[in-house]
């Protein structure tokens, strides 16, 4: 009897069991790679306050500049003036 159902047993597991788990965990790890409608609005809600954060930085950097005139801010005024290459 131990004949007969170990190998139905290693069969089963061969190709019914592992292929069942591998194609389990591709389409979990397929629909974990798109993002959820949370965190498009926590992504959205962190935009939001990093441009706040920003402008107030402005806002401090021209207080500063108009007090002292030997002031020069760290970041460049615009976008394209930013060098990768310094960021650590």
């Amino acid at each position: 009897m131990d004949e007969v159902l170990i190998p139905i047993f290693v069969v089963s597991i061969l190709f019914l069991g592992l292929p069942w788990l591998i194609f389990h965990y591709v389409t979990k790890w397929k629909q974990s790679g798109t993002i959820t409608g949370e965190d498009e609005k926590l992504l959205d809600e962190l935009h939001y306050v990093a441009r706040q954060l920003e402008e107030r930085l402005i806002t401090v950097e021209r207080i500063i500049a108009a007090d002292n005139p030997d002031f020069r801010p760290l970041r460049p005024e615009r976008d394209e003036e930013f060098d990768l290459s310094r960021r650590n």
